[in-house]
């Protein structure tokens, strides 16, 4: 028999298991959507500026690189992720190509943006005030991260056969960009939901 407790906690936890899903959905809604819309409006000028670097790794036997690893570590850029270049010398040197000079900053508000609107979609018809909005909000991460260290893997390029590669750094892929970033930003637009009730 089935009381009236063990019903509720069932429902809380079919409602904790539809917040977490939500969250989770948003969250790769909204790194889908921001890669998307770097990818629209900055893959040509990638293309073009990363012409010589894959001349290069032609050269030493390996491949061009594809425009849409040139735009995932611009995306990740956005999230002060940087992206490691190897050196004539044969170390390494990073650089976001964001936030040199002569970068568009303007790319720095896209997984602001989209963040926050996964947020609000994941806070959104939450029951509870804020606090609880918050909490539904930050589970966009769920969706968020595992996209974000992913691509800091699969993004590599090796520059022919010469064991060296272009690549973003995984450790702020993941700490910033899977986890801050979603965390923080999640958090504050489900807090925002709760204004549009």
């Amino acid at each position: 028999m089935t009381t009236q407790r063990d019903a509720s906690l069932t429902t809380g936890g079919m409602v904790r298991r539809a917040t977490l899903a939500r969250g989770a959905v948003a969250g790769v809604g909204a790194w889908l959507l921001g890669y998307l819309v770097a990818y629209v409006w900055k893959s040509a000028a990638i293309s073009e500026a990363l012409r010589g670097v894959g001349f290069v790794s032609q050269l030493l036997g390996g491949e061009a690189i594809p425009a849409w690893k040139g735009v995932s570590w611009l995306f990740l850029n956005a999230h002060f992720v940087a992206t490691r270049f190897p050196t004539i010398t044969g170390g390494t040197r990073t650089a976001n190509v964001v936030t040199r000079e002569g970068g568009s900053t303007l790319l720095l508000a896209l997984p602001v943006l989209v963040l926050l609107g996964a947020g609000v979609v994941a806070g959104y018809g939450r029951p509870g005030g804020a606090v609880e909005r918050a909490k539904a909000g930050g589970t966009v991460a769920l969706g968020y991260l595992p996209l974000s260290a992913g691509v800091a893997l699969v993004a590599t390029h090796a520059i022919g056969d010469t064991g060296t590669a272009v690549s973003p750094d995984p450790v702020t892929a993941v700490l910033l960009a899977g986890l801050a970033y979603p965390l923080v930003l999640g958090a504050v637009g489900g807090a925002l939901s709760s204004a549009a009730r």
